[in-house]
């Protein structure tokens, strides 16, 4: 992820459904930014690869991603987190 440019403020593990989820908050400069990110890490040979050996040996561990945009509210206080 970091290769791409992915910028992780945050990581949850998660139960839900009798599943256990991870939760990525990522930050990014605007929302072109992050499309092309994400595409270019779905496509990346190596990660297929890392993928499909750890599927083999445990089983499926990705069974859907869903993204989620957040826009931060005007009443909400500010951070500053990009550098």
């Amino acid at each position: 992820m970091e290769k791409y440019g992915f910028h992780i403020i945050g990581l949850w593990e998660s139960e839900f459904n009798e599943k256990t989820e991870f939760v990525y908050l990522l930050e990014w400069k605007d929302e072109d930014t992050m499309k092309a990110a994400r595409d270019k890490f779905m496509a990346d040979k190596e990660w297929k690869e890392i993928k499909a050996e750890t599927a083999k040996l445990h089983g499926s561990f990705v069974n859907n991603i869903e993204d989620r945009k957040l826009k931060l509210t005007e009443f909400s206080p500010q951070k500053q987190l990009l550098k």
